[in-house]
């Protein structure tokens, strides 16, 4: 018995020692830059030996990947945003407007963990040109994700039939672009909860029939 109860307890060690290093790297890059921020700084951070950082992770890039990824997510499960259930109940929604209610909910607390590593992401892309090839794909996964809401929204009763899916998508992408979330909240000082109704708002004038 003590010998099943092992793995476990080594894996949940382990797990919670990456949860602490990715929390103190978020913290860091967001504070003073990807950059500007040192493994070692991480490490005393996080509480841990930066050779654990080292093991666990190989280098400051992967670090960088990795947390980008669990942000996204939310957790370090490997479940992509398509099959997350906020973005799953979206989909199972009857109309268009519950539906797009459900997506601005979900994409507004995506956009709260996202939006500030994003700028961390985009400054180290600009100055180290290995970033950008950690994510080989060709296609803008927030625009695939924004693609697939849309074509399930405008086939939903009250949607506006005129609009078409492109558009739809577009109107999404933009919207509910960290750019846009990070203007109105950190500069603007919106609360969140204002601007998902800003944004809902916005969207459901122009995706939604009035009645």
């Amino acid at each position: 018995m003590s010998d099943g109860k092992r793995p476990g307890k080594k894996a949940q060690k382990s797990a919670e020692t990456r949860r602490r290093v990715l929390g103190a790297a978020g913290d860091l890059f967001v504070a003073q830059g990807y950059g500007a921020t040192t493994l070692q700084e991480v490490a005393d951070r996080a509480g841990v030996a930066v050779q654990t950082v080292y093991f666990v992770f190989g280098n400051k890039r992967r670090l960088l990947k990795e947390l980008v990824d669990v942000t996204i997510a939310g957790d370090d499960a490997p479940v992509a945003t398509l099959d997350r259930p906020w973005f799953q109940e979206a989909l199972a929604a009857g109309t268009a407007g519950e539906h797009l209610l459900r997506h601005v909910a979900g994409t507004r607390a995506v956009l709260e963990r996202v939006a500030p590593i994003t700028k961390v992401l985009e400054v180290a892309a600009a100055t180290d040109p290995e970033v950008p090839q950690m994510w080989p794909e060709t296609e803008d996964p927030r625009h695939v994700v924004a693609t697939a809401a849309a074509r399930s929204l405008m086939a939903k009763p009250g949607a506006r039939r005129e609009v078409p899916v492109e558009e739809a998508a577009d109107l999404l992408y933009g919207v509910l672009s960290p750019d846009l979330y990070l203007l109105f909240v950190r500069e603007r000082g919106w609360a969140p909860e204002r601007f998902e109704r800003w944004a809902y708002e916005t969207l459901l004038r122009d995706l939604v029939e009035h009645e």
